[in-house]
């Protein structure tokens, strides 16, 4: 059923941003790219125990939210870094963070948020957690709060 939508899905993406529907080489090549892809997704499914579909994408917007907010905070700590260095010195760390999550997607979107927020680098991560490099060791600090850990866990939760 999820191959069947998604190539429905797929196809009609594909209509909508070429524009050609009445040239047969163009409609085929966008038939054999469909079907490409159907054919990764299904190897993808079948090789990693993904979770659910649907509680992802439902949970999904409320996390970016959070995130964006996240982003901004960070982009105007790096901007005072950058233009106030004697009042907001920066104090590079390196330091590897508990991760909670099960999957690999959850780490992988757990991995992905520290290096999406300015000011962190996220690299080498492993069963036992990651490794961040930050600019300024408050940033490791907040990292070790543990909120996003939480929100990417509770993200990756099926109900």
């Amino acid at each position: 059923m999820y191959l069947i939508q998604l190539g429905i899905g797929l196809s009609c993406f594909w209509l909508l941003l070429s524009g050609f529907w009445s040239n047969t080489l163009l409609l085929l090549l966008g038939l054999v790219s469909t079907l490409l892809s159907l054919y990764i997704s299904w190897r993808i499914r079948r090789q990693y125990r993904l979770f659910s579909d649907w509680s992802l994408i439902l949970r999904f917007p409320a996390y970016l939210r959070w995130l964006l907010v996240e982003v901004y905070k960070a982009n105007i700590a790096v901007v005072k870094n950058i233009w106030f260095p004697k009042d907001y010195p920066i104090s590079p760390t390196v330091k590897r963070l508990p991760m909670s999550q099960k999957s690999k997607l959850g780490k992988t979107i757990y991995a992905n948020s520290i290096t999406l927020t300015p000011g962190t680098v996220s690299f080498d991560f492993k069963d036992d957690g990651v490794l961040v490099h930050a600019i300024v060791e408050e940033a490791v600090v907040e990292l070790q709060d543990g909120e996003m850990d939480q929100r990417v866990s509770k993200l990756e939760q099926v109900k």
